[in-house]
């Protein structure tokens, strides 16, 4: 394949106006993920779980891949691996004294268990591929409010709990002492990135969920040091890797996962050249120590 064909592949604007109309739902689909990954990346960012991230795909994706074998909805599968592997973590991690060591057995289990169910399906080939790579395509109606619904849920319950948990974010042992639940916030905070994690596997699939949940607030934290603007900025990050990377992925005909993961590391590269020039000149002073 010649660099043209190659170029071809990755951008091709033909059509693209009829294409735009039929996917006006994944567009809103994409944008409800970006608010998503954006608000609970940034806790993401301040408890240290950028590694746990990926220990929950690799579950989510072991679920996603047995309700293909066995014709159930993937959705549901990715949640109920994604939420199985929040609450391990949640439960063993507040007990362990290397919570990455759990973390480390949980990724390759998850993992061979699911290529071991797509090894077994015999559908086609792209709803395999979908599950890795991710696949936000033809969402109807339906879909978009089940998906709507479903992070609008895990937003509230974020919401209701964002001080406290902001708290034991920060200072847990402080926290701790003056009455607050941090036990209970860190296995509530688990589940709700559980489901978080299942609903951005339908964008960037298994293997690149962390452009969404990590790398838009890691971003953020490279400009400002305001707990509100890092929040503000990594929504604002996030929906525009998503969103851009749909509408960019309908030129193309390769997955969408390699527009989203793009945009979303150029996003980072320029924050993290803004923030560096800032703080030589001394405007930058961080209150978070970016990844």
């Amino acid at each position: 394949m010649d660099f043209d064909s190659i170029l071809g592949a990755i951008f091709n604007f033909n059509n693209y106006g009829e294409l735009l109309v039929l996917v006006q739902n994944s567009i809103w689909a994409g944008a409800v993920l970006g608010l998503l990954g954006g608000l609970v990346g940034t806790f993401v960012m301040k408890r240290d779980l950028a590694f746990a991230v990926h220990g929950i795909s690799e579950l989510s994706f072991a679920g996603a891949a047995f309700a293909l074998l066995i014709g159930a909805d993937i959705v549901f599968g990715s949640l109920i691996g994604s939420v199985a592997a929040a609450l391990l973590l949640g439960l063993m991690g507040v007990r362990a004294r290397d919570k990455n060591s759990i973390i480390g057995v949980i990724m390759p289990f998850g993992l061979g268990l699911g290529i071991l169910f797509l090894s077994l399906y015999e559908g086609r080939a792209a709803n395999k591929f979908g599950l890795l790579t991710g696949q936000i395509v033809s969402v109807d109606t339906v879909q978009l409010q089940a998906l709507a619904g479903t992070a609008l849920v895990v937003m509230v319950a974020l919401a209701l709990i964002w001080r406290p948990l902001n708290f034991a974010s920060v200072d847990p042992e402080l926290a701790e002492a003056r009455g607050v639940p941090v036990r209970t916030l860190a296995i509530g905070f688990m589940v709700l990135l559980g489901v978080s994690v299942a609903l951005s596997i339908q964008v960037v699939g298994a293997l690149l969920v962390l452009a969404l949940l990590i790398t838009p607030a890691a971003a953020a934290l490279r400009v400002t040091s305001s707990p509100v603007a890092v929040v503000a900025l990594s929504v604002l990050f996030a929906m525009t890797a998503t969103v851009g990377g749909i509408l960019l992925a309908l030129g193309g005909r390769i997955p969408i996962s390699p527009y989203v993961t793009t945009l979303s590391f150029l996003i980072y590269v320029a924050c993290r050249v803004t923030g560096s020039v800032r703080a030589r000149r001394g405007l930058n002073g961080r209150l978070l120590q970016p990844a």
